[in-house]
């Protein structure tokens, strides 16, 4: 009789259990969203991002949320996706906050700030630093949400017609130039460019700009920037980490069930990670490719880094001076930037200004 009661009861539950699953499912809503992103289809690792999160959510929710990526200029210009997931145009976009930077310096935080923080930094800023809270309360002033969604690492110092050997060399230079930096170049008499990715190759080779300044090796190679500017500099102080944000109206993203918020959160992680990953292979092999077929590789000269440091503290300064939602932000990620710094320097620094100076990993002869 127990035998029979425990395989009866045993029924009743398998027969629950399958009941149950159609009435979760269904409690499940179809939703599709398109999304707007910054960046030509060509670029594949940065472009690639939001693909990356539309994969990977999709893949959370049993195909319930879709999300369809569109490149720069699809549904709307590259540098205009913010207004248009705040106006509601489209649900949500993937760019770089700095981009919007006329609007409020403010939103540089989200992405980088010149000789701010590295990826990591940026990563532990964001997630463990008081980053995350902070800049989430300024994008709801804008009625927005944005979650962290890759992350390109030091990018370079871009591409130049002539060498750069001193200051006086970057009075009058047209420089495509993105975000914050292009506010503090000015101040060394370069006159900054804000233009989208795909936009840049024609006005380098018109001449329209005398340099300008992307990504990386893996990015600039393939937008064949090598074919009409011969000099290459490093490093792009103004971008020790970037960080590229998936943007959603605040309505929207509200408006979704928990667990679709929470796949949302976990695909932007996870776009990171592959991001990141992505580049530092790429990056490698393309830059070995473009010195081989005659890019003239370059430091920046360290009186013109110098003089860009100097430049950077004023602005800074500044617009806190001015700017309260600036300076609420700036004042807690200047502390952790210098205490994070004095972490750095005792085992990073120190590894990594060995083994990079250290030869091969090969026993002497």
């Amino acid at each position: 009789m127990k035998r029979r009661a425990f395989l009866t009861s045993a029924g009743v539950g398998v027969a629950a259990s399958t009941l149950a699953a159609p009435a979760i499912a269904q409690s499940s809503p179809e939703i599709k969203w398109r999304c707007a992103s910054s960046f030509p289809k060509s670029l594949d690792t940065i472009y690639g991002g939001a693909e990356f999160v539309s994969k990977r959510v999709a893949e959370l929710t049993d195909g319930k949320f879709q999300i369809r990526v569109f490149a720069a200029g699809e549904i709307v210009p590259a540098l205009q996706v913010l207004d248009a997931v705040k106006d509601g145009t489209i649900e949500c976009g993937h760019t770089v906050s700095y981009y919007y930077v006329g609007k409020d310096p403010t939103f540089a935080f989200d992405a980088a700030i010149p000789f701010g923080l590295n990826a990591r930094q940026q990563n532990a800023w964001m997630t463990h630093g008081g980053g995350k809270e902070l800049m989430a309360e300024f994008f709801a002033g804008h009625n927005l949400v944005a979650i962290g969604a890759g992350n390109t690492g030091t990018q370079m110092g871009g591409w130049f017609r002539k060498e750069i050997k001193s200051i006086e060399d970057l009075k009058g230079l047209k420089f495509r130039i993105g975000g914050y930096a292009g506010t503090i170049m000015a101040k060394l008499g370069v006159v900054p460019q804000q233009i989208g990715g795909g936009d840049i190759y024609p006005a380098l080779e018109k001449g329209t700009i005398d340099a300008a300044e992307f990504v990386g090796p893996y990015d600039d190679e393939k937008l064949g920037f090598q074919k009409v500017a011969k000099y290459y500099y490093y490093p792009g102080w103004w971008e020790g980490g970037p960080q590229v944000s998936m943007m959603f109206g605040k309505e929207k993203y509200e408006s979704l069930p928990p667990a679709y918020k929470a796949a949302l959160h976990a695909a932007c992680s996870d776009a990171t990670l592959d991001m990141l990953g992505k580049y530092d292979v790429q990056n490698m092999f393309a830059l070995k490719r473009l010195v081989a077929t005659g890019t003239q590789l370059r430091p920046f000269p360290n009186e013109v880094m110098q003089a860009c440091y100097q430049a950077a503290i004023e602005v800074y300064d500044e617009e806190a001076a001015k700017n309260e939602k600036f300076r609420k932000i700036y004042e807690p990620w200047k502390k952790f930037r210098e205490e994070e710094y004095l972490w750095f320097r005792v085992a990073e620094y120190s590894f990594d200004r060995f083994v990079y100076a250290a030869p091969p990993l090969e026993k002497k002869k």
